[in-house]
């Protein structure tokens, strides 16, 4: 199966309240078009964990393998995967080319568990711009950010 996924995460301060939003697209066997929107927000985080969060989410939400275009405006997200830089962070024991620790490298190691049982394609989207998915995520993560169900970033208020 095809799913086409749009995520997106945002932070009220950096680190602060912060939400994430996925929007997943697929079509049946029958042909008949899905649309699936998840968001959850946390009391105290950062971006960029809200934006891997975000893709963390919706491949988890997968209850099959799965042939998977994911959209997200996050370069840090993105180039991560079409640039290579995680298969440098693992061969390296999750330390940078400068030698120093991968930032959140939980959710790192969550997403590439996630992905494990897809085929992931990484496509990058200008953030705030003119597609709809996107900015539908952004509403999304935003809203949660927002909420009054905030959940703990556990790992994230333990070390920060």
């Amino acid at each position: 199966m095809r799913v086409t996924i749009y995520t997106d995460g945002a932070c009220r301060g950096n680190p602060g309240r912060g939400g994430y939003g996925a929007v997943l697209l697929y079509v049946d066997p029958s042909g008949t078009e899905h649309r699936r929107e998840l968001s959850q927000g946390y009391r105290r985080t950062t971006n960029n964990r809200m934006e891997l969060m975000g893709a963390i989410a919706a491949l988890e939400a997968l209850n099959r393998p799965c042939d998977v275009e994911l959209h997200s405006d996050s370069q840090y997200v993105v180039n991560a995967f079409n640039q290579h830089w995680v298969d440098g962070w693992v061969k390296r024991n999750w330390q940078t080319a400068g030698k120093k620790p991968v930032k959140n490298p939980d959710l790192w190691r969550r997403l590439l568990a996630a992905m494990e049982p897809h085929h992931v394609t990484w496509v990058w989207v200008k953030g705030h711009a003119e597609s709809e998915l996107n900015n539908r995520c952004d509403e999304l993560a935003t809203g949660a950010a927002d909420g009054a169900d905030l959940l703990a970033d556990e790992a994230f208020e333990r070390e920060g």
